[in-house]
């Protein structure tokens, strides 16, 4: 709302522009208002004082009385109802021939009392903060997930179990297995911190996947705390929080020879695996780390220097192709796991 002192400026320069000649309509464009506006803070006799902030405005004629609204309050909150919704309430008072006020005004009326999220036992709702880590460098980090590849006949579905590096997008280990089981993915996981000889690591390795029975299964986690693994797993029902397993499972049902229909047994199924894997480490150029293998992350570094100075060489021969500067090729020493929207130092303060 604007001030009346405001108003008053406004029209001391509409005026001295329409005395020097403006057309009324282009001088009240320019402050943003309409001529009727003008004409209504000109004519006024209270100091420009805007009479909406004044004036005594009468009741509404539908407006609940306050022993009307004090009896809803104590019905919502008798014995009876203390645990119902609003709608239940409504719905049982009419059943009884009872009519206090509408839906709409139980709800109002609660909300006012702060009583509206919550009635009876029920919990109030709390919001889990994102799992976000960082990787500074290989098997610091790994995102793991199952998905279904097609079987034979319909309802019939073998299982692959995916572990890959955050820091490097290289799948570290995977299987192929015809069920999902805690116990399965406790062994792959041994296994695989075997291999990659994650024990020669000085910090702990994070594994972060979804709330899965089986990421949260006792057979697993007994296994992760044997190998000193921290365990980190995404909020319930966002799926988008283990986006980097999600990603490279579509990469894998995309590709043009992938078996959309199903794989005759389990030995087809992991043929197939095994050389999308092998493809994907070796030859997939990853668009999270600048389009270079996972195999290369270790030697991207020169892979990069090389490209930025290929472009910077195309620029200097032919600057009038260039409007801008050349593509971003710069190193990524950080990898974050689902970071948050703060930058610097601010967001390393707040990983979890």
């Amino acid at each position: 709302m604007i001030s009346a002192s405001d108003c008053k400026t406004a029209v001391l320069l509409i005026s001295e522009a329409v005395d020097s000649g403006a057309a009324l309509h282009k001088a009240c464009a320019e402050l943003g208002i309409s001529k009727r506006t003008y004409n209504r803070w000109k004519n006024t006799n209270n100091e420009y004082i805007d009479k909406r902030t004044t004036c005594v405005r009468p009741e509404p004629s539908n407006k609940l009385k306050p022993e009307e609204r004090q009896l809803i309050l104590n019905t919502v909150n008798s014995e009876e109802f203390v645990s119902e919704t609003p709608c239940e309430v409504d719905s049982i008072l009419a059943d009884r021939g009872i009519y206090i006020a509408s839906k709409s005004s139980f709800f109002k009326m609660l909300k006012e009392v702060n009583e509206l999220s919550h009635r009876g036992r029920d919990h109030a709702k709390t919001k889990r903060v994102v799992s976000t880590h960082k990787a500074t460098g290989p098997n610091r980090v790994w995102m793991w997930d199952i998905t279904y590849l097609n079987g034979p006949i319909k309802g019939k579905y073998y299982y692959l179990y995916l572990f890959s590096d955050l820091f490097s997008r290289k799948i570290v280990g995977w299987e192929v297995y015809d069920c999902e089981s805690a116990d399965l993915a406790g062994k792959l996981i041994s296994r695989i911190y075997r291999n990659e000889k994650v024990f020669l690591n000085k910090r702990p390795l994070v594994l972060h996947s979804d709330n899965g029975s089986q990421m949260k299964g006792a057979t697993m986690l007994e296994t992760l705390y044997a190998l000193g693994v921290t365990p980190s797993r995404s909020r319930t029902r966002v799926s988008n929080d283990n986006s980097y397993a999600e990603s490279l499972f579509k990469t894998l049902k995309y590709m043009p020879n992938y078996q959309p229909i199903g794989f005759n047994d389990i030995i087809e199924a992991r043929l197939r695996v095994k050389n999308y894997v092998k493809w994907y480490n070796t030859e997939h150029r990853h668009s999270g780390i600048q389009f270079v293998t996972p195999a290369e992350r270790g030697l991207d570094k020169e892979i990069l220097r090389k490209r930025t100075k290929v472009y910077e060489a195309e620029r200097q021969a032919h600057p009038e192709r260039w409007s801008g500067d050349i593509r971003n090729w710069k190193y990524s020493e950080i990898e974050w796991l689902n970071p948050r929207q703060v930058t610097g130092d601010k967001q390393e303060a707040k990983v979890s």
